[in-house]
């Protein structure tokens, strides 16, 4: 990953939709920030990460609304993998990038339906720090799964390579 995509990356994790704004892709930009406002309150995320940070994770399942918090995880991995991809201007790290985005987005979402039962060392992690902890996993099988493609899908020569390549042998003869 360039700098110039790792930047994007960053600003995307802050807030969904600053990568965007920052390639230039206003209206995409926007969107996703007004999606990532309307869904944090709408599930109380903010409250409930306060509770959680405090250690009342009770009061943060309380607080939270799973029904519109698991929107949360898709459009937060969009909104990254989105700004990366668009921030990649030759296109080299393009060859199924979305496969870490889609995953963690997956199993943070598994994360925040046990979320109200997974419990760690006899403590009930809770809606944030359980999903949290499913993204570790899940950019793993991602970039697994990325790399096993890669290794066993060919490409193959377009047909203008090999139009080219024809028109080079006839014409240097």
């Amino acid at each position: 990953m360039n700098k110039n995509s790792f930047e994007k990356l960053l600003w995307s994790i802050a807030l969904p939709g600053f990568g965007q704004l920052l390639n230039k892709k206003y209206t995409k930009g926007i969107i996703l920030i007004v999606l990532e406002v309307v869904v944090n309150v709408q599930s109380n995320f903010n409250i409930a990460i306060i509770s959680s940070f405090h250690g009342d994770i009770s009061a943060s399942l309380e607080e939270v609304n799973l029904r519109w918090l698991m929107f949360y995880p898709c459009l937060y991995f969009f909104a990254m993998w989105d700004a990366v991809k668009d921030a990649d201007d030759q296109g080299k790290n393009s060859s199924f990038l979305f496969l870490p985005f889609v995953f963690a987005a997956y199993f943070v979402t598994v994360g925040l339906i046990y979320s109200s039962e997974v419990k760690l060392f006899g403590h009930l992690i809770g809606p944030i720090f359980l999903p949290i902890l499913f993204v570790i996993p899940g950019v793993i099988v991602g970039l697994v799964i990325r790399k096993l493609i890669k290794v066993f899908v060919k490409k193959k020569p377009s047909c203008k390579k090999l139009s080219s390549s024809v028109f080079v042998e006839k014409h240097t003869k």
